[in-house]
């Protein structure tokens, strides 16, 4: 019998440093495309996106929580919900530009037409992890509250990174630059 519980913990280790590995490639991954595709504001919201990673590794530290399979994936679907933030900003910008706004303009119009879609699928998305805290335990299902608790730190903190810091960082970096970049649309993404 304890062989059983000892290399059952052992794929348990082995799942999760696999899992790792794989959300480590995939947000690479994912910064890359960021960097190829945005150019510029793909690289503010890279910063912003390890900044994200770091506070929630703070987060998930401060608050005990323990690392899981199901915790990973929380982490990993609010991550791709802290890169749909910033994608949302940007295709906002790039529209207002071809609208033919001045990049200052752009730059405002697209965070704020850009907030009720981020804000609406946030809250949708903690609403459900709300529910699932309440029964999870209910149907015997405790990864699931590890799940959910993951996934609401994820989505709060990536509000506050998409929001503020990707915003603080591109107001900062590219709009007082704006008339250095006109015709060059190029190194926005647009």
């Amino acid at each position: 019998m304890r062989e059983r519980a000892k290399s059952g913990r052992l794929l348990g280790e082995q799942s999760i440093s696999a899992s790792i590995r794989a959300g480590a490639v995939g947000l690479a991954a994912v910064l890359l495309f960021m960097l190829i595709y945005y150019r510029l504001p793909g690289g503010l919201a890279d910063v912003a996106l390890v900044i994200y990673a770091l506070l929630n590794i703070a987060a998930y530290q401060r608050l005990g929580v323990t690392i899981t399979l199901p915790a990973i994936a929380g982490f990993l679907l609010s991550t791709g919900m802290a890169v749909d933030a910033n994608i949302l900003v940007f295709e906002r910008m790039k529209e207002e530009l071809r609208e033919g706004n001045n990049l200052r303009e752009a730059i405002d119009q697209g965070f704020e037409r850009a907030w009720s879609s981020i804000r609406d699928s946030n809250i949708a998305t903690l609403v459900v992890c709300f529910i699932l805290l309440l029964f999870g335990r209910s149907f015997g299902a405790s990864m699931v509250q590890g799940f959910a608790w993951t996934l609401m730190i994820g989505v709060l903190i990536s509000m506050f990174t998409a929001v503020v810091v990707t915003r603080t960082f591109v107001k900062l970096a590219i709009a007082p630059f704006a008339e250095k970049f006109n015709g060059r649309g190029w190194l926005l993404g647009a």
